[in-house]
């Protein structure tokens, strides 16, 4: 039900995004699509609702409920954190390289740089190692901002390293716990208990990214292998995650993969995220069976990454809220 007439401000019809900016993500989206059509890469759709969920603990999913015809009392449906699952269902089918411009959602993020609903670039280059794949999204960021910046591709170590002289991939959670204490983050004398990842995530959010600002483009790999998500580990010592994220001016743009291909192993790391969410007392989420299937028969050697278009928008348009390039947030949509 919509609210009562008296209880919308006049002029709350209105987009929070300016027409200029509007038409600055119409020329994105049209440049985006220039890039892949003249290199090869093929436009594809999926569903934006599954009868599956991300199991990922980080993430919430948007969840709604179909009735009609297959399911008389109804089914419980979910809203897409990524089109990940189903794109490489499709790699799985032989479809080649392919992109998709999409929307998708997250439940309880909200702020600056968050938005519930929000657009989202990913694409899967089969044959690509990471490597290769950082020079092709930087090659497709650089073509889209005004003027090209400064280029870096650095270790999640060696980033650590740096700017706050510890190993991460070695570390002991005591010795992180240390350094965020002296660090005076916030929270830290009640954290005893967390993970080291949760540390390492304190560490970077709060005393990296701070110090990545106005630096152009960054990108970090390597990431620890407990971190590896739907990446694959690649042995070492220690192992890593075969991933990387982007920054640009210390904003957090794009997360790629060399893509996990075994369908045991991602089972296994599904079901840890699952005991995970029982023991935080979340709600367990259905599975993508379709999805671990198609990993069965078959997913290509293959690279992919998701790059949040919102973000790169404002970066485009030197805008300082996420509000100021999107039509219609929450609040007004």
């Amino acid at each position: 039900m919509s609210p009562p007439e008296s209880l919308i401000a006049a002029g709350d019809w209105r987009p929070s995004a300016s027409l200029e900016r509007l038409r600055a993500r119409a020329e994105m989206l049209a440049g985006i699509r220039r890039v892949f059509q003249q290199a090869g890469v093929m436009e594809v759709e999926t569903p934006v609702c599954s009868a599956a969920a991300t199991s990922d603990p980080a993430l919430g999913s948007l969840m709604s409920r179909y009735t009609g015809p297959g399911a008389p009392t109804g089914q419980e449906i979910y809203l897409h954190t990524s089109p990940e699952f189903a794109m490489k269902r499709l790699l799985a089918a032989g479809s080649g390289a392919i992109f998709q411009i999409c929307k998708v959602f997250r439940d309880g993020e909200s702020g600056r740089l968050h938005n519930p609903e929000f657009s989202l670039l990913e694409w899967y280059r089969p044959g690509y190692d990471i490597q290769r794949l950082m020079g092709e999204v930087e090659a497709v960021v650089q073509s889209l901002l005004p003027a090209p910046g400064s280029v870096e591709r650095v270790s999640y170590q060696a980033l650590f390293q740096r700017h706050l002289d510890v190993d991460p991939l070695r570390a002991s959670v005591a010795a992180l716990r240390r350094l965020a204490a002296e660090r005076g983050l916030l929270g830290s004398s009640g954290m005893d208990s967390a993970e080291r990842d949760t540390w390492l995530d304190l560490l970077l959010t709060h005393c990296i990214e701070p110090r990545l600002a106005g630096s152009g483009l960054c990108f970090i790999y390597d990431y620890p292998a407990s971190q590896a998500s739907l990446a694959r580990i690649r042995p070492a010592d220690p192992p890593v995650a075969e991933r990387f994220e982007l920054y640009l001016n210390g904003v957090e743009l794009a997360n790629g993969f060399r893509e996990l291909v075994d369908a045991t192993e991602q089972r296994q790391r599904f079901e840890r995220d699952l005991l995970r969410r029982r023991q935080e007392g979340r709600p367990e989420l259905p599975l993508d069976e379709r999805f671990l299937s198609a990993l069965e028969s078959g997913l290509p050697d293959c690279s992919g990454v998701a790059l949040g278009l919102d973000r790169l928008l404002m970066q485009i348009t030197g805008s300082n809220h996420i509000k100021q390039v999107l039509a219609f947030p929450l609040e007004l949509a």
